[in-house]
């Protein structure tokens, strides 16, 4: 993994190639409960974040307006260079 000086090469562009070590620490320890926060297809968004409200045999309330449901990975996956190390591929 690089480090934020060795990104300096790519000048105003590396902000867009990757996030700065802090910002990815952030993102990596936000709180996350693997059991309630998922993915809902959406029609214009092709996927938006949904967090399970209720599970009932045969029903799932997500807080969305969608009904398809896939796992979502945790936010120490968020940025991650090699998608192989993901849990969840959609």
């Amino acid at each position: 993994m690089s480090s934020d000086s060795e990104m300096a090469i790519f000048g105003e562009a590396a902000p867009y190639l990757r996030k700065s070590e802090k910002e990815r620490i952030e993102a990596q320890n936000k709180p996350f409960d693997a059991k309630t926060s998922v993915f809902v297809v959406h029609p214009k968004e092709s996927f938006v974040k949904g967090t399970i409200q209720s599970k009932e045999t045969g029903k799932v309330t997500v807080k969305t307006e969608d009904d398809q449901i896939f796992s979502m990975n945790p936010p120490k996956y968020d940025k991650i260079e090699d998608m192989a190390m993901m849990t969840h591929l959609h």
